[in-house]
């Protein structure tokens, strides 16, 4: 099958779930598949080096063929910005979806944005809707400057391609059902988790006897993840329990804000983006791993990627989260799990993995890499992926051959 992946977001560009090893599985499965993304930018806003834009570049990184098409680089919380960025990627894809389609049986389009969805959806090809984010609903939560006045044409637009969709992939339970509420018909969704963004191969922990406990953030530093609470935890720590360290590796709209808010904490320090080979690192050698998302009902449906990562790294983890992603923490037996945006809460729930016998934290994590790997592996979700590809391809011949 020649499959179009479509996707706003691709490598270099860092946490891509669905990135090379994706396309590569799709190619081992028999498809011919061509990635259609932008220029790289996410997440500073800013082409990155070696790349300028033009009307299209071809290139191929080990062995996928990539189409990178023009849009206005942008990422931060203006929404006439971060609207740029959508409507031009959306208005590339359109094009050479219109003019290329013939070339393609399929495609295969990841959700956010949903300006791509709608960009297949009147290109005519049969596509397969992979929704990682339940819009509006995250352009509300996340308060960017002036979302609230996107909700209801964006509401229209997301009607609009689930209708138009041939099938769905949601990521998480409450996705599937939000959608179902919504219209879609049940039998046209399928749940399949996310994996980890890299599996990573044993790696052997650096263990230091004299050494603070110390906990590892690694992600994003935006609106979604509320982090300021986290700084809260650490300045209660640094009072309370100096002998504990945290280090947040990573970037994002809220960085200055949060850096700004923990000046004076000896007890905390930022890391900076970091490669993600070099993240696995400090994700091993951490005591625990620490995970934070805003109180928001959305957030109650959704999974963040890091929660896939932080299991497969076999680690113990202390969580401020609720809903969907509490449940899938508390089953897999890794996690300590308090409500999100309780800086309190989260301050006594590091002291109490602090204390935590060896055996109990080392028994956490063993558990969770069991928990991912029987059920959030990458094989795992390439198995549904693929099969739900290759049913959706056949039912689309079907239906056009009968016209």
């Amino acid at each position: 099958m020649r499959l179009a992946y479509v996707t706003q977001w691709f490598e270099p560009e860092p946490n891509i779930i669905k990135g090379l090893a994706f396309v590569r599985a799709l190619h081992a499965a028999g498809h011919d598949v061509t990635v259609i993304t932008g220029f790289p930018n996410y997440p500073a806003g800013r082409l990155y080096p070696g790349y300028r834009l033009r009307p299209i570049q071809h290139e191929t990184i080990d062995g996928v063929r990539i189409v990178r098409l023009p849009l206005y680089p942008s990422h931060d919380s203006s929404s006439v910005r971060r609207s740029l960025n959508y409507l031009s990627f959306f208005i590339s894809v359109l094009v050479y979806l219109s003019v290329r389609r013939s070339k393609f049986d399929l495609a295969y389009v990841y959700h956010p944005p949903i300006t791509v969805g709608f960009a297949a959806a009147l290109a005519g090809i049969p596509f397969v809707l992979d929704v990682q984010d339940l819009w509006p609903d995250t352009i509300a939560a996340t308060s960017m400057w002036g979302g609230s006045k996107l909700v209801g044409p964006l509401g229209a637009a997301c009607r609009f391609v689930y209708r138009r969709a041939s099938a769905i992939v949601a990521q998480s339970e409450g996705i599937r059902c939000a959608l179902v509420e919504r219209g879609v018909a049940r039998g046209k969704i399928s749940l399949i988790y996310n994996w980890a963004a890299a599996e990573p191969a044993c790696i052997e922990r650096n263990a230091s006897g004299d050494r603070p406990f110390t906990l590892v953030y690694g992600g994003n530093f935006g609106r979604a993840q509320q982090l300021g609470n986290l700084v809260e935890a650490a300045s209660i720590l640094a009072r309370e329990r100096p002998d504990i360290r945290i280090q947040l590796f990573g970037s994002g709209i809220d960085e200055s804000d949060l850096r700004c808010q923990a000046q004076g904490l000896e007890n905390l320090t930022f890391g900076g983006r970091v490669p993600q080979h070099e993240i696995a690192r400090h994700f091993a050698d951490a005591d625990a791993l620490l995970l934070h998302l805003g109180n928001d009902p959305l957030f109650d449906i959704t999974i963040p990627s890091k929660t896939q990562s932080y299991l497969a790294m076999g680690r113990p983890i202390v969580a401020a989260v609720n809903g969907e992603t509490a449940k899938l923490l508390l089953r897999s037996g890794a996690a300590i799990v308090v409500p999100p945006a309780r800086p309190a809460d989260l301050a006594r729930a590091v002291i109490e993995m602090a204390d935590a016998p060896p055996s109990r934290r080392c028994r956490m994590g063993k558990t969770g890499a069991d928990f991912y790997r029987s059920k959030l592996s990458f094989s795992e979700g390439m198995n549904r992926t693929v099969a739900l590809i290759d049913g959706t391809y056949a039912a689309v011949a079907v239906g056009t051959g009968s016209r």
